[in-house]
């Protein structure tokens, strides 16, 4: 029986059509602000939207995503499945790194062992990895645990190293981002993307070069930028006037309140899409006492009552109204119906009810209410997603003090489950495995629940997503899923609120491709000539 027949691709994919070679086209600088720094240059030390964004364009990995965010051949040309344990992935011949030592099977084995090892944060998508072997200079096995009939799709975004510079510079595992760990990789880097790093200034800039060797250029969807600085601008009206006075070319991250303004400013062009991602509360679900409550002894989070309480008591489309200017579409769902499997009914959310969440609290034994700090992300619009959520949720008796923090914070206090209560955003892969995995799985070290940062834990649950990870049949895989999520929506293991509009705003003279996951791939940007 053929397994992989499964969401994009047959069991081996071709190389995508190319055009003829031609003259190297003008190269072209290009300004990306942001609010956010990557953290680290890295690509197994964290696994945030803000570092893939600059982190993909320097190291690849064995598969990519084209324009329509479909699986495609990247540094492997072709994949199969040659037995219910055994995926080979075919290497592209030729390709170099940027110090221009070629990429090889050993490379490639280096690789994905590093990314599946803690401390990577990279390794809960790859959970069920038993091995990886080199079969030849130009091709690998990858030996799983359990059959996987869509590991193909699991390798998006896990960049491939140099196994001799991790040597050289003493990298070979990844760095330990929560620890604050200092390493060569998070500073430098060498990969064999269409960009190479020239410098990292963190919290200040990230400056790429063009790498004139990369294997792609031929193809005809390729751009002509040649410089790209990505500098991190704070604050938002900071960031939009860099764009007016042409500092800056393209802003990743305009403030809502300024999005029909700027459609209607001069010179000034706007790019929307939806967003396969979206934004959750999380609790936490196993300490015996909640962190910096007035609750003693007890851990009211616990009590799904008390779950049910939380999600009757935000006004999630008034949020979404005043506060993001309807920029985003509330959701009761825990992926997107873009997600395989997820159906469009579960998008509907339980109504707001405040009388409904009193009579919860006083069921569970808190008719008093209780008070827990909400730690969120110091960025603008979560920060006022999240003021709004306490004042909500302090009406109706649950005290909620606003603990914002740098990303520098609040991703390793989340990553390392030390969070009472929590705002959270997540970018899926098409395949649903990798987010349930990622977000809702009991927490491991060996790579399931990575992001469970509430260290829930449901047996039932668990069975389901690892019965997943291996099932061949794409309709049993499906219902699956629905089953899954149907699960989830029962417990609450986290709050689904909203999903974005994704919105980029650039020059005119700026053209991208977007994504729904919220990350410009620079490899297909052009920027016309100005006169």
């Amino acid at each position: 029986m053929r397994l992989c027949a499964l969401l994009f691709f047959a069991c081996t994919l071709a190389l995508a059509l190319k055009a003829p070679a031609q003259a190297a086209p003008p190269t072209a600088a290009l300004r990306v602000a942001s609010a956010f720094d990557a953290q680290t240059m890295d690509p197994h030390a964290v696994a945030l939207l803000y570092h893939s964004r600059v982190s993909t364009q320097i190291y690849e990995g064995l598969v990519n995503r084209d324009e329509k965010y479909r699986l495609e051949p990247a540094l492997a040309l072709s994949w199969q499945m040659t037995s219910p344990l055994t995926w080979r992935f075919k290497l592209r011949p030729g390709v170099t790194f940027h110090d221009g030592t070629p990429f090889t099977a050993d490379d490639a084995v280096f690789s994905l062992l590093r990314a599946t090892q803690p401390p990577s944060q990279r390794a809960f998508q790859l959970s069920g990895i038993a091995a990886v072997k080199k079969v030849d200079p130009l091709t690998i096995d990858v030996q799983l645990q359990s059959p996987d009939a869509v590991l193909p799709e699991k390798l998006s975004f896990i960049g491939m190293m140099s196994k001799a510079w991790a040597d050289k510079h003493g990298v070979q595992r990844a760095q330990d981002f929560n620890a604050k760990q200092e390493t060569h990789a998070n500073r430098d880097a060498n990969g064999t993307g269409p960009f190479r790093l020239e410098r990292h200034e963190p919290d200040v800039r990230t400056v790429l070069r063009r790498h004139a060797a990369w294997w792609g250029w031929a193809d005809r969807r390729s751009g002509n930028v040649g410089e790209v600085s990505f500098v991190v601008i704070k604050s938002d009206a900071t960031r939009l006037a860099a764009l007016a006075s042409g500092e800056v070319d393209l802003v990743l991250d305009p403030p809502y309140q300024d999005i029909r303004r700027l459609q209607n400013t001069p010179g000034i062009t706007l790019t929307q899409s939806p967003d396969i991602g979206q934004q959750y509360l999380g609790f936490d679900q196993s300490r015996p006492e909640l962190e910096g409550s007035d609750v003693k002894g007890r851990n009211p989070f616990k009590d799904l009552r008390v779950r049910q309480a939380v999600y009757h008591a935000i006004n999630v489309p008034l949020i979404v109204d005043k506060v993001l200017r309807g920029q985003a579409q509330p959701t009761g769902a825990f992926l997107s119906p873009m997600v395989d499997g997820s159906p469009a009914e579960l998008d509907k959310r339980l109504p707001y009810d405040p009388a409904r969440a009193r009579k919860l609290l006083a069921e569970a034994g808190y008719p008093n209410g209780f008070s827990v700090p909400l730690d969120c992300v110091n960025v603008a619009w979560r920060e006022n997603v999240c003021q709004a959520v306490a004042a909500m949720l302090t009406q109706v008796g649950i005290r909620t003090q606003l603990r914002s923090s740098p990303s520098t914070q609040f991703f390793p206090r989340l990553t390392s489950g030390n969070t009472p209560f929590f705002e959270v955003g997540w970018t899926p892969l098409p395949d649903a495995w990798n987010s349930l995995n990622g977000l809702m799985r009991s927490y491991s070290r060996d790579g399931q629940g990575t992001f469970n940062a509430g260290r829930y834990s449901n047996p039932k649950l668990d069975a389901l997503i690892d019965g997943l990870r291996v099932e061949p049949d794409l309709t049993r895989r499906r219902a699956m899923v629905t089953t899954t999520l149907r699960l989830a929506a029962e417990d609450l293991p986290l709050i689904p609120l909203y999903r974005r509009t994704l919105t980029w705003a650039m020059a005119k003279k700026v053209s991208v491709v977007p994504w729904p996951n919220d990350q410009v791939e620079l490899r297909w940007v052009r920027v016309a000539a100005t006169r």
